[in-house]
């Protein structure tokens, strides 16, 4: 493994968000000395907060999956997450409302899962569910730590009999074929590879390798720390001051100075700030602005679909509402070919609604409610551009308000007391390429030793951490990459405790 050469005592961190605290948290433990430069005001990145009129909502991810991750990044400096930090095992970990009036709550835990595909779908496919959960896991083992929790130098580290195995499983198989192979019921199929939208690929064009997400959504299990997700960047960053880091908020970075090939100090709007090297974490455009160079691509990079999300303060909520709720459109082809290939809004959505309020109340006053729709819309590649989105988005958002009130949530428009309305327009203003917080896509030629690198050539002790570089885009996957980041500049990769990903949750509901 490459590292950062020469003398690396003095790390800046640039960006608080979850790669950069857990890029932060790796480097203490090793011994250097870190400073974390954020241009907002508090910690979290995408991963967010704001406060409308009493409801507390996460502007970022709502889904939690592979907590060990975190507990990872706190064992570094010898602290612990449980003691940070209460993470809550979600049961169902989903619930799938689809078209035809049916439903099922989709559980992590196997003989739970089963018993409900039978309720659901018959013997027959509880059976295929028992023999898809077996592949996942093996699917899960022998990726993960030889192609997804890696930094790559050279294509030739994918010679390994790692290799061998992913493709006896049939991993470079197409996604959706593969489940097919499992389950014959499309709206199980559904279940277990709508997550290559996650990846910026529709189910038929993805490869089998990426059931890896399901994976961590359906077997790992799903959870959420008490005071919603935002509270896990905060204890982050709380440990990483308890470690010794130096935190400065509201100091957005200009530029970077120079000695020849190396960084010498990052400047931001208030000071100038001497560092024997730099770990990156905005997004790829932003970050190569700053270096100055940008590495060279046969291919322009392909970026994933981007999303509208609407985040509601409620006076009443639904009881078909679990935590996170997925509602499937009648529609499924199309409505992958229309976010990622013709790039219309979906004709038939299929959404996420999340409730965090079911699992904590306190993110809302007493007797309301917290409501976060999520709906796939194409990037500003391909769809809409930003400028459309200001008269595009008010009537997307009436359009799903009616449209979920159809499919059961009876007069949700008027419930709503406080909202606020992110689209397209709103990720590229804040710096995210073609207007989607998901990066580039996880094709093949972006994935893994192909995926934009965290070492940019010309520059000797910059790294890059987040979504865009290595591993790639997801919660799990940006905590990975700022170990990995970490890791090219203390050189220590191997020695780290590992924690199971399907440890059970300790007593009080804190993850392992």
């Amino acid at each position: 493994m490459r590292t950062v050469p020469g003398r690396t005592d003095h790390v800046v961190v640039v960006g608080a968000g979850l790669s950069g605290l857990s890029a932060a948290l790796h480097l203490l433990g090793a011994g250097r000395r870190v400073t974390i430069v954020e241009r907002d005001r508090l910690p979290g990145g995408r991963a967010g907060r704001i406060e409308l009129g009493g409801y507390h909502i996460d502007t970022g991810p709502t889904v939690l999956t592979m907590p060990h991750l975190a507990e990872e990044a706190f064992a570094a400096v010898g602290q612990s997450l449980r003691d940070r930090l209460e993470v809550i095992g979600l049961h169902p970990a989903y619930r799938a409302r689809f078209a035809d009036g049916t439903s099922l709550d989709v559980h992590t835990e196997a003989a739970a899962m089963e018993a409900e595909v039978e309720r659901f779908a018959g013997p027959g496919e509880a059976a295929g569910y028992r023999c898809l959960r077996a592949w996942l896991e093996r699917l899960y083992r022998a990726q993960m730590h030889r192609f997804i929790d890696a930094n790559f130098d050279s294509p030739l580290q994918l010679l390994h009999p790692d290799l061998a195995r992913l493709a006896a499983l049939g991993a470079f198989g197409r996604l959706d074929a593969r489940i097919g192979r499992f389950l014959s019921d499309e709206r199980l199929r559904r279940v277990f590879s709508f997550q290559s939208l996650y990846a910026g690929l529709a189910p038929a064009r993805a490869l089998a390798a990426y059931a890896v997400i399901a994976y961590m959504d359906t077997v790992a299990g799903v959870y959420f720390p008490r005071g919603g997700m935002h509270a896990l960047p905060r204890a982050m960053a709380d440990a990483a001051r308890d470690a010794g880091a130096e935190i400065r908020y509201g100091h957005g970075v200009t530029r970077l100075e120079r000695a020849g090939r190396r960084i010498s100090a990052v400047i931001t709007e208030q000071d100038r700030i001497p560092c024997d090297a730099v770990v990156l974490t905005a997004d790829l455009p932003i970050s190569y602005r700053l270096l100055g160079r940008r590495p060279r691509r046969p291919l322009p990079l392909r970026y994933s679909p981007s999303a509208m999300i609407l985040h509601t303060g409620t006076d009443r909520t639904w009881p078909e509402l679990a935590h996170h709720t997925i509602s499937f459109g009648a529609a499924w082809e199309g409505t992958f070919r229309e976010l990622t290939r013709t790039g219309g809004l979906m004709t038939d959505p299929s959404l996420l609604i999340t409730r965090p309020t079911a699992t904590d109340p306190s993110l809302a006053p007493p007797g309301r409610h917290v409501h976060h729709i999520l709906a796939p819309c194409p990037n500003t590649d391909i769809g809409p551009g930003a400028r459309e989105w200001s008269d595009l988005g008010p009537r997307y958002r009436d359009r799903l308000l009616a449209e979920l009130d159809r499919r059961g949530l009876a007069g949700i428009g008027d419930a709503i007391e406080r909202e606020c309305l992110v689209t397209p327009a709103d990720w590229a203003a804040a710096g995210h390429a073609a207007g989607t917080p998901f990066s580039a896509a996880h094709t093949f030629a972006q994935t893994g030793p192909f995926r934009p690198r965290n070492l940019v050539r010309g520059t000797d002790n910059a790294v890059l951490a987040g979504c865009g570089t290595t591993p790639g885009v997801g919660v799990p996957t940006v905590l990975i990459s700022g170990r990995l980041a970490a890791a090219r500049i203390t050189g220590l990769n191997g020695g780290r405790r590992r924690l199971s990903a399907t440890s059970p949750a300790r007593p009080g509901g804190s993850a392992p």
